[in-house]
Order: C-alpha cells, then sequence, then structure tokens
C-alpha cells in the first residue's frame, strides 16, 4: 500500500453545513477509503492555506483519484493537493539504488 497526503479546502456549502450541523467528518472519510481499498491512518483540520489533511493508504494513484473524484463531485471540498508518501526505509532503498547507478549516469553538457 502507498501512502498519500491529501491537503484541501472545504467549499463553502461543505462549511455552511459543518457550521448549521456539526460532524466528525473522520467516519465518513474513512468509509470512503475503505470502500476503494484503502485506510485512513489520520484525518485533521489545519490552519492557513488548506482547511485540512489526510493521511492514507491505498493500492494505487487510481483508487485515491477516485475516492478524490468522489468528494469533488459531490461538492465537500476544492483545492486539492495530493502527495506520494515513503517511509524512511523505502527511501533508503531508493537511495541504495541510486548510489549504484551513479557513477554511470553523467549531467547534460558534460562528457
Amino acid at each position: 500500500m502507498t501512502t498519500f497526503i491529501i491537503q484541501g479546502n472545504y467549499s463553502q456549502e461543505a462549511m455552511r453545513g459543518m457550521v448549521a450541523n456539526p460532524e466528525n467528518r473522520e467516519d465518513a472519510v474513512a468509509r470512503l477509503f475503505k470502500e476503494f481499498d484503502g485506510k485512513l491512518l489520520a484525518y485533521y483540520v489545519t490552519f492557513g492555506q488548506y482547511d485540512f489533511l489526510v493521511i492514507a493508504e491505498a493500492p494505487d494513484e487510481q483508487a485515491v483519484l477516485a475516492a478524490l473524484a468522489v468528494v469533488v463531485a459531490t461538492g465537500g471540498a476544492t483545492n486539492l493537493s495530493t502527495t506520494t508518501a515513503l517511509s524512511t526505509k523505502e527511501a533508503k532503498k531508493a537511495f541504495e539504488a541510486a548510489g549504484k547507478f551513479s557513477d554511470k549516469f553523467r549531467p547534460a553538457g558534460k562528457k
């Protein structure tokens, strides 16, 4: 499973609904990711550029796109930003693989 970090903003309609009928959206988001064979790891309401931050696992990018398409299509969120995240263990493996090839690669303009 791949880890994804998703940030976004609530739509004005969603914010109006949450003020009129406060609810914990974590359960709804967890069910949404489960529907696409994923798992919600964390859900935060945030300050600043984005209103929320979601950390989730999913089998692939298509599963995340499907989940986010539902959110946007139903009018709940806008301005989504999604980042793939690697654990430090996964990153170490990538750096080790890069180290095995780095002496065979030349930058542009160098012979």
